[in-house]
């Protein structure tokens, strides 16, 4: 971070971490009940003047201790469907690190639109067949895994080694229109999976030297407070309640992607 940026707002260093903790907790929260919560650590670093690259090695070792957090809780609470999570990690590791060796050197920025354009059609999705992502499908189909399906969590897993942000929503919206589980259960699952790449994922950001380890451990602080208030919200709610959260959060990301936010506050 810059010090120069931070003394320009009229803040003190510990004043930024005490903002980091907090928008951990925030980020642990939103990921772990729908996805995208990333992108409010992503949004205050880049202010501070932290490099996009640097910004998306840094969170993810926080987003290590909130999946493990959240997994536990899932899997503690008997929704955590651990087989088909091992089955479906191993296309994620893959595809995770194909991605981060190549966010290392490529401009993120190239892949917002098409991502924004794709949530959008997501969200169309979900009102669509409203019923398929609270009451989930046949044990078969859940246990049934199939070469398109390692496939798209081979994608899956390249997005998020790529670029963090809203890869919780592209699983859950694959773990529910393609493996057939409610959102319940695919919350625990969607958690775990990002639990198995993301080591990799950060071992290829921490060899390339682009973590500042002091930004992401408070973070991390955050991230797994927010993983526990998160994961109670989605055990105690139900489907229902992670669908409406999720709407929300796809619409609102999908209208930062797309920089409609930005023009909005322009206006004032």
């Amino acid at each position: 971070m810059s010090t120069d940026i931070i003394h320009s707002f009229g803040l003190e260093v510990w004043h930024v971490y005490a903002v980091i903790v907090f928008l951990g907790i925030l980020q642990g929260i939103i990921n772990t009940v729908a996805g995208s919560g990333t992108v409010l650590m992503y949004s205050f670093l880049s202010a501070l003047g932290m490099p996009v690259n640097v910004i998306n090695g840094t969170v993810r070792l926080g987003i290590i201790f909130q999946t493990a957090t959240s997994s536990y809780k899932f899997y503690k609470n008997k929704k955590l469907v651990l087989k088909k999570g091992l089955i479906l990690g191993i296309p994620m590791i893959i595809g995770s690190v194909i991605g981060a060796e190549l966010a290392v050197s490529i401009n993120i920025e190239v892949f917002k639109k098409i991502v924004a354009l794709v949530l959008l059609f997501m969200l169309f999705l979900m009102f669509y067949n409203p019923q398929k992502w609270i009451d989930g499908q046949s044990k078969e189909r859940q246990a049934k895994t199939g070469i398109w399906q390692l496939l798209i969590f081979l994608a899956i897993g390249f997005y998020g080694g790529f670029i963090h942000i809203g890869v919780g929503i592209f699983l859950l919206s694959a773990l529910v229109l393609n493996a057939g589980f409610d959102l319940v259960n695919a919350n625990g699952l969607k958690v775990f999976l990002v639990l198995m790449y993301a080591p990799f994922v950060f071992t290829v950001y921490l060899i390339s030297g682009q973590i500042d380890l002091w930004v992401a451990l408070f973070a991390a602080v955050g991230n797994v407070i927010g993983s526990l208030i998160g994961s109670g919200l989605a055990i105690k709610r139900g489907a229902g309640f992670i669908r409406s959260f999720l709407v929300v959060i796809i619409l609102a990301f999908s209208l930062h992607l797309l920089g409609v936010w930005k023009f909005l506050f322009g206006l004032f």
